[in-house]
């Protein structure tokens, strides 16, 4: 069993950054997957980005490639969202996922584990 706490999130003006961590525990995670959605209000949740744990390939969805950047610290065992230039169209609740299997999907059907969420506003 994996648990997944995320911190970071906040209030902040348009055109900044905000890092979101993404803490996980319960057992080894070095052949796992990483992931981040958000769901804005009223809207279905949305792939953000997407880390192997072992390998460290990512890949971005188009709305946030050039302005976050998904990265992972294994000797911690925790996953980072680096978010940069960001817009009031970012504002969301930003879930943190995790799925055994290094193979990473957009598909939030894929993750078996799931943090709480925490809330990114942008003001304009």
């Amino acid at each position: 069993q994996v648990q997944l706490k995320e911190s970071g999130g906040g209030l902040v003006q348009a055109g900044g950054s905000l890092r979101l961590s993404c803490a996980a525990s319960g057992r080894t995670f070095s052949s796992h997957a990483m992931a981040w959605f958000r769901q804005a209000p009223g809207k279905e949740r949305m792939f953000v980005a997407a880390i192997s744990w072992s390998s460290g390939n990512t890949y971005h969805a188009d709305s946030v490639k050039g302005r976050f950047t998904i990265s992972r610290d294994s000797a911690k065992n925790t996953g980072y969202l680096q978010m940069n230039s960001l817009k009031p169209e970012d504002t969301a609740v930003y879930y943190c996922a995790a799925k055994y299997g290094s193979n990473w999907y957009t598909s939030e059907k894929q993750y078996n584990y799931w943090g709480q969420g925490t809330q990114v506003t942008v003001s304009s």
